[in-house]
């Protein structure tokens, strides 16, 4: 499975797999050998940011 390009695609499947299957943004970008900063930059272009405390972008 690849993380989708497009970042409303992306904040989707971000959020679900923070959600449903990891505990933190690290181990998701490990899991799926992506690039942390590039993925929350991304995701700060269209106005959201990590909140680590909920463990989702807001």
């Amino acid at each position: 499975m690849t993380i989708p390009n497009d970042p409303v695609m992306l904040l989707s499947f971000v959020n679900t797999q923070l959600r449903d299957n990891y505990a933190s943004l690290d181990e998701l970008v490990r899991a799926f050998d992506a690039d942390k900063d590039t993925l929350i930059k991304k995701l700060e272009g269209i106005g959201y940011t990590y909140n680590s405390e909920q463990n989702r972008f807001m």
